[in-house]
């Protein structure tokens, strides 16, 4: 003679628990050790989100060296590059990236100096110079360095748009078609957020 009932013994005396009810709490018990198991184990993997709106040779540099370290480290790297920042990624705009002398505080020449035509131009090649020497990669070696590591380089839609970009215009590897709501969401899950 089979029951649908178990007898479960408690502090209040015994107790009469359906099959199905137990059936059913053993399951939603499962479940809840499966959930406390994955958030002790979690996502152990870091994540950085850099932001890069300026688009001038020295500043090409520092988010594109930090994603590749970070990326190097076994972290979660996105770069957003919108505005000026987005000539970083365009292939043939950022072969052209100057270094601005005026409003430099680290120029050693003022800026009545650093106005004259042609001091942009001079400080790029003194600064391209200086990077040759030091054997320091290129703005190009650092996005190839940065896709290969799985960063991901980000162009923002809405400037491409705005600046008259074509899509083609970019490097390989590198995401179009991203807006601002996909950087902050990814934002919003990083261990670090950087703007540049």
């Amino acid at each position: 003679m089979s029951t649908d009932k178990t007898t479960a013994s408690g502090d209040d005396g015994d107790v009469e628990i359906d099959a199905a009810e137990e059936q059913a709490l053993r399951e939603r018990i499962e479940e809840l050790e499966e959930s406390i198991a994955d958030l002790e184990g979690g996502d152990d993997q870091q994540k950085m989100t850099i932001v890069a709106t300026q688009g001038s040779f020295d500043m090409a540099y520092p988010p594109l060296i930090l994603a590749s370290t970070a990326a190097a480290f076994g972290w979660d790297v996105v770069v957003f590059h919108t505005f000026w920042g987005l000539d970083i990624l365009h292939e043939e705009k950022s072969k052209k990236l100057k270094l601005s002398a005026v409003g430099n505080p680290n120029m050693p020449v003022p800026n009545a100096v650093a106005a004259l035509p042609g001091m942009d131009t001079m400080a790029t090649k003194m600064m391209q110079k200086r990077i040759d020497d030091n054997g320091t990669a290129t703005i190009e070696e650092l996005i190839d360095l940065s896709l290969e590591s799985g960063v991901d380089l980000q162009a923002c839609q809405m400037t491409i748009e705005l600046m008259d970009y074509d899509e083609d215009d970019f490097y390989d590897g590198v995401t179009t078609g991203v807006g601002a709501a996909t950087a902050i969401q990814h934002m919003a899950e990083s261990d670090v957020q950087l703007l540049v």
